[in-house]
């Protein structure tokens, strides 16, 4: 072979190997997109945040609780006016629970028990509820109208039900004091019969009559047998109701005013910081009681049932905020305080015999069957 032949031949061989060269350069410089990789691993979903405890979720889940409580209460008590008034002979105790819907009979033996010391023997539940009540407006507001009340209970719902049909409206401020006004004069009128218009010996006739001894079930059987003129009353309350926001609290409770006015000497209560309100008035929309949040320092109102539903809807950091004697406390303050004041009541009252009636069941079934026949 000749030299020529030779050398051109490395050549070749040369520039062969320097283009192979350069297409492996190219491929390695190629981009990492264009190579399809398995990922490292599989990303988990993320966790659902965990649904926190608001002052509207709080209020909601005691008030529906006492709500099936009371179902259950009333369904007893339905059973033992049946067997009182022989319409059924399998006995079935009275709740005692139900002795706390008898405002006048509790409010009379209130003022015994001031006067004498002596507890009512006939409904001796309801005077434990009322005093425990009471005491829950001393302390913690009304809340016993905001947690607990199943009256107050069917106002919310109605309230939002009218809400929701575009019905609800807010009064004027005028008219609205006007309204406010109402449920003091049936309160006014209980109290003079009660401390007032009456001696001891005439409050102890009362307690000791069988028309009071029977009394509970009175109550029952007003709305069994209701007449024409008291579902016209239940009527207008219920079309209120869904034009009004809470038109029975604010407007007719008489129990409400008087707690109320006992409220009024509640350590606990609202504060609003002026420094950073913006007076965007969610507070007072939120509120059950359209109180003017935004224009108090410390809301210390009868109408306020220490809800914190204001607190809840202020967009404001720091703004409002539950307090107690100046101190800063949780919202659930309130509804806490009420529920332990008023279980502490029901297990004082069980303990002492301040709780089940002294009467004879067979005693109150004559006296059934005498009122309401048998």
């Amino acid at each position: 072979m000749r030299n020529g032949d030779t050398t051109s031949g490395a050549i070749v061989y040369l520039n062969s190997l320097k283009g192979y060269s350069i297409m492996n350069q190219s491929a390695d410089s190629a981009p990492e997109a264009a190579q399809p990789t398995a990922p490292a691993h599989t990303p988990l979903a993320p966790k659902p945040p965990k649904r926190r405890i608001t002052p509207t979720l709080l209020r909601r889940g005691i008030q529906g609780a006492f709500a099936i409580f009371l179902v259950w209460v009333g369904w007893d008590f339905y059973l033992y006016v049946q067997w009182a008034t022989g319409k059924s002979q399998a006995f079935t105790p009275k709740p005692p629970s139900v002795e706390g819907f008898l405002p006048i009979s509790e409010l009379m033996a209130a003022r015994r028990l001031f006067e004498t010391g002596m507890w009512d023997v006939v409904h001796p539940a309801g005077l434990t509820l009322f005093l425990a009540i009471a005491l829950m407006a001393l302390l913690f507001r009304k809340g016993f109208c905001g947690y607990i009340c199943p009256v107050g209970l069917a106002s919310n719902l109605l309230g939002r039900l009218g809400e929701r049909l575009g019905l609800n409206r807010n009064p004027p401020r005028k008219l609205e004091l006007a309204l406010q006004a109402i449920k003091y004069i049936p309160l006014v009128l209980l109290c003079y019969f009660s401390f007032f218009a009456m001696s001891v010996d005439e409050i102890d006739s009362f307690m000791g009559a069988p028309f009071n001894m029977v009394a509970d079930s009175s109550m029952l059987f007003f709305f069994l047998r209701a007449s024409t003129t008291t579902l016209i009353v239940v009527g207008v309350i219920v079309a209120a109701s869904l034009v009004a926001r809470n038109a029975w609290c604010r407007f007719l409770c008489p129990y409400g005013a008087f707690l109320g006015i006992l409220a009024l000497a509640s350590p606990v209560a609202v504060r609003r910081n002026a420094a950073t309100c913006t007076s965007c008035r969610r507070c007072q929309r939120a509120c059950p009681s359209a109180i003017a949040v935004h224009e108090k320092t410390r809301v210390n109102s009868p109408e306020c049932l220490g809800c914190t539903a204001c607190i809840e809807a202020c967009p404001q950091k720091d703004c409002l905020h539950l307090s107690a004697a100046r101190s800063r406390v949780p919202f659930w303050t309130v509804a806490a305080g009420c529920l332990v004041l008023l279980f502490a009541a029901y297990l004082w009252a069980v303990s002492t015999g301040h709780w089940v009636s002294e009467i004879p069941p067979g005693m109150l079934r004559r006296f059934h069957m005498i009122q309401f026949g048998g």
